[in-house]
């Protein structure tokens, strides 16, 4: 068993279309490496800081994730290696682990597809597109159903006529 603690740079963007760890961000590794029949166990966290951009408001935000690795990767002619598809296992090459290809399918688990800056963002007003978050209180639109736009417009003409 040995444990690994580092601080290494992000190689690439790792995560999804709205919420990423940028490259070159910290990679924060707490990781324990056991050696098993079959391979190499990888089990730990790595903590890095994201940014993204709402997907309520479109603003840009910052935040934190917590990535759990827990991970078999197998051994060159080991039985896992013998009876798994190449994309099925990772594998200790050159007796080495490339942890880059776990974390980021793990990002792309654990990071949210619908990020959010806060929990209670309102979004944006959908006829003006203002921020709902810094529009003034009771802020709205008044809006005429277009099945009725017709006869609201002779109601307006007949009115301007007398």
């Amino acid at each position: 068993m040995m444990p690994v603690q580092r601080t290494v740079p992000a190689p690439s963007r790792i995560g999804l279309d709205l919420i990423a760890v940028p490259e070159g961000a910290d990679l924060d590794l707490d990781l324990r490496l056991e050696s098993v029949t079959e391979g190499v166990l990888v089990s730990g966290t790595v903590d890095a800081d994201t940014v993204g951009e709402c997907s309520r408001c479109l603003e840009p935000f910052t935040s934190h994730v917590q990535l759990h690795l827990t991970e078999l990767f197998a051994y060159p002619d080991s039985v896992t290696d013998e009876t798994t598809d190449a994309d099925d296992v990772y594998r200790v090459e050159d007796d080495a682990v490339d942890l880059e290809p776990l974390i980021v399918d793990v990002a792309g688990l654990t990071l949210p597809l619908r990020p959010l800056c806060s929990e209670d963002c309102q979004g944006l007003c959908p006829e003006c597109g203002i921020r709902l978050s810094i529009a003034e209180p009771g802020h709205a639109h008044e809006t005429i159903d277009p099945r009725w736009a017709g006869l609201a417009a002779k109601l307006q003409d007949q009115s301007s006529d007398t």
